[in-house]
């Protein structure tokens, strides 16, 4: 059987097998990573995939889950004490998150910036602050938003938590395409200030559909009347043609001569 965990806050789910082991969305089990041991959410079951991926190494027990949850009441002592010492050094980045590895002896902070940015000394001084191993992990504002959790406007649980690791990116061509481009950033923008990840979902049917319609301007006689089509309904394949009079029509296009 395999599944999906997420391991940091931040992070898209990855895949592990979890053979002989009966497991519910929720549970944490322990994952071997490139830098030692984890404590990992399992997100999905059974996922269906052609992937050789590594085996859980088990379900956590009861000492596991307490030694999560103490590492846990760390993490914000150490992003308050992270965003003082970034702001002391006046380096400009957001500091988003802390991760204590399994066994304590290291420390993952992700942050935000939109320049590079030199964070040498900064990782010299929280090690000497926290005596352990620490590592900077740049992420981009919908990780943040990942980590954070919440619900779009739509009252979805947000795209980037519930289709995680399946969304391509999303650019104002999209938006272009859908007639959605004049509607302004806030409606476009989700809650990582980025544009909504679900304008990606009917994109490339608005692009076919497109190529099948006439543009704006074109003329044509429709009940003997000559007209232009002056709006047009992309998913509906719908034009709007408007005549001498000013009187309009809605028509399809499979209408139209």
């Amino acid at each position: 059987m395999k599944i999906s965990v997420k391991i940091f806050p931040w992070d898209i789910p990855c895949e592990f097998n979890a053979e002989n082991c009966t497991l519910n969305i929720g549970d944490t089990v322990i994952v071997n990573t490139e830098t030692g041991n984890e404590g990992a959410v399992v997100q999905g079951i059974n996922i269906q995939s052609d992937k050789d991926v590594p085996s859980i190494i088990r379900k956590a027990t009861s000492t596991d889950m307490e030694t999560i949850e103490r590492n846990k009441e760390k993490c914000h002592e150490a992003v308050e004490n992270c965003r003082k010492l970034a702001s002391e050094k006046q380096l400009q980045m957001k500091i988003v998150g802390a991760h204590f590895s399994f066994d304590g002896g290291k420390i993952i902070f992700s942050f935000i910036a939109e320049k590079r940015v030199d964070f040498r000394d900064l990782v010299r001084n929280l090690s000497k602050k926290f005596q352990r191993s620490i590592r900077l992990q740049q992420i981009g504002s919908r990780d943040e938003a990942r980590g954070r959790g919440g619900f779009g406007v739509c009252g979805r649980e947000m795209c980037c938590i519930k289709f995680s690791g399946s969304l391509k990116s999303v650019t104002t061509e999209d938006a272009k395409a859908q007639q959605m481009g004049q509607r302004g950033s806030e409606r476009l923008s989700g809650l990582c200030g980025r544009l909504k990840c679900c304008l990606g979902f009917e994109a490339d049917q608005y692009r076919e559909n497109l190529k099948k319609m006439p543009e704006i301007g074109k003329q044509f006689t429709v009940e003997k009347r000559i007209g232009k089509v002056v709006d047009r309904d992309i998913m509906a394949l719908d034009v709007s043609i408007e005549f001498e009079d000013r009187s309009r029509k809605k028509i399809n296009i499979k209408d139209l001569k």
